[in-house]
C-alpha cells in the first residue's frame, strides 16, 4: 500500500530526520524533503535524490507547497513550540494527517488543547509525539492496560547507557525549559502541576541489560501529556537514569556518533512500564538501540497505518488511543524488542 506514495518530512535534514527519510524509503514510500535551512536540505537532496521544497513554519505559502500532493507529513523539526501549529494548520488545508515527534511537553499539551476539536470536527488525524519519547511509552502503558479501563497510577522508567543529545535535543530542551520558567512538569490528581522544588532519587531494577539504577524520579517527560490524553489514569510519574539525566544537562556532552552503516549510535535503552490498579500490577517492557533511530520506525510506522485505515479514531491522539497499542508494538520487532507477559 506504501508504494509511490509521498510523504513529506519538515525537517528531514536533521539527525532524527534523516532517520525517517530512511525508513520511509525502506517502508516503500517516497520522501519530499522540506525544511527551512536551504543549505541542508540542498545537500540532503543532492545525496539522497529525492524532490526537496524549501519550506518555513512562518511562510504558510512555502508549507503549502511542501504539501501538495503529499499523503501525510512528518515534521521532524524542532523547537516544536515553534514548528507544531503551523504545520498542522497546512497540514488540514491540504487534508493530509500529520505526525510529529515531539518530546516537548508544552508543545504536545497546546496541539491537544488548540486542535482537538476542530480536527474531530474535519475527520483530521494528527498524532502529535509519535517518537521514542511520548509515543513509545503511551503504547507500552495502553499495552499494559490491557482490559482494565482505570489505574491508579502509571509509572514510565527510562534506563539508556548514555545520552549524548543533537542540536536540536538542546534546542527543543532550552525552549521547553523557557516556557514553564524551569519548573519540572508531573501529573497529580488528574491534571499537570508544576513544580520548583528537587525531585526525587530513588532506585529501579530495570531488566536486562542495564539492570539496577540510580532513578531521577519526576524528569520531566512528554508521558505526562500523551497518557493522561486518553487513559483514566491520574497520576503518572515518570523516571530517568541519573547517569543518563547528566548526559543531557551537561553541555560537554558531544552529539551521538554513528557506528554502523545505518547511522546508529551505540546506545541502548530500557523503558520499563508499569501499571498499578488497587493491589494489582501490570508491566510492559522494551529495549532497544539509539532512541534517536528507532523513532523513525514508530513515526512510519503510525503512517502506514493511518494511511491504511488501520486506527481506532480520527482528531488529535496518541499513539495508544488511535493504534491497537500490542499489534504496534509487534510490528516493531525488527527494531526493538517488546515484553508484554508482565
Amino acid at each position: 500500500m506504501a508504494a509511490g506514495q509521498t510523504v513529506t518530512v519538515f525537517g528531514a535534514y536533521g539527525h532524527t530526520g534523516r532517520f525517517v527519510v530512511a525508513e520511509l524509503r525502506e517502508r516503500g514510500f517516497v520522501p519530499v524533503l522540506a525544511g527551512r535551512d536551504a543549505d541542508r536540505l540542498r545537500a540532503l537532496a543532492e545525496e539522497s535524490g529525492h524532490e526537496a521544497h524549501e519550506a518555513s513554519a512562518d511562510d504558510p505559502a512555502s508549507l503549502d507547497r511542501a504539501l501538495a500532493g503529499a499523503a501525510a507529513v512528518i515534521n521532524c523539526a524542532g523547537p516544536f513550540a515553534s514548528t507544531a501549529a503551523p504545520v498542522i494548520e497546512a497540514a488540514l488545508r491540504a487534508g493530509i494527517p500529520y505526525v510529529d515527534v515531539a518530546a516537548e511537553i508544552e508543545a504536545n499539551a497546546d496541539t491537544f488543547a488548540h486542535f482537538t476539536d476542530r480536527a474531530r470536527a474535519e475527520g483530521a488525524v494528527i498524532v502529535p509525539a509519535m517518537a521514542f519519547f511520548g509515543g513509545l511509552g503511551d503504547l507500552l502503558a495502553t499495552a499494559a492496560m490491557g482490559d482494565w479501563t482505570t489505574a491508579d497510577e502509571a509509572h514510565v522508567a527510562y534506563a539508556l547507557s548514555s545520552w549524548h543529545p543533537t542540536a536540536g535535543t538542546r534546542l527543543a530542551g532550552r525552549v521547553s525549559g523557557e516556557r514553564r520558567g524551569g519548573a519540572r512538569v508531573v501529573h497529580r490528581d488528574g491534571r499537570l502541576q508544576y513544580r520548583h522544588d528537587e525531585p526525587p532519587v530513588l532506585k529501579w531494577t530495570f531488566p536486562d541489560p542495564l539492570g539496577p539504577q540510580t532513578v531521577i524520579g519526576e524528569f520531566t517527560m512528554a508521558d505526562v501529556v500523551t497518557l493522561p490524553s486518553h487513559l483514566a489514569v491520574p497520576e503518572v510519574r515518570t523516571y530517568m537514569n541519573a547517569d543518563a539525566a547528566q548526559d543531557v544537562r551537561d553541555p560537554d556532552t558531544p552529539a551521538p556518533a554513528a557506528v554502523d552503516e545505518a547511522g546508529r549510535s551505540d546506545q541502548t535503552f530500557v523503558v520499563d512500564v508499569v501499571v498499578r490498579s488497587g493491589g494489582s500490577e501490570r508491566r510492559a517492557v522494551a529495549t532497544g538501540r539509539d532512541i534517536y533511530a528507532v523513532t523513525a520506525p514508530l513515526a512510519v510506522e503510525a503512517v502506514h497505518r493511518i494511511l491504511t485505515g488501520r486506527t481506532r479514531t480520527v482528531g488529535v491522539a496518541s499513539a495508544g488511543e488511535i493504534f491497537d497499542a500490542p499489534d504496534f508494538l509487534r510490528a516493531l520487532s525488527p527494531h526493538l524488542s517488546v515484553d508484554l507477559s508482565g
